[in-house]
């Protein structure tokens, strides 16, 4: 299941949606930034029935 997501980028700040996939339960992952192209890292907690329960998100290096 993918939840559609409101982030907002660590290094340029620029609010973007970005679908976040929750059928792998909670998780860590890297996506590039739509608006400067910089790795975000994506902290994803989901619960056992499968919903979003948490999303953070932090320059890759931090």
């Amino acid at each position: 299941m993918t939840s559609l997501q409101s982030v907002q980028c660590p290094y340029c700040g620029e609010t973007f949606e970005t679908g976040v996939d929750t059928s792998g339960g909670s998780q860590e992952y890297v996506e590039d930034c739509y608006v400067c192209c910089r790795p975000i890292l994506f902290r994803v907690e989901v619960s056992a029935d499968g919903e979003l329960t948490g999303l953070e998100v932090q320059r890759e290096n931090d």
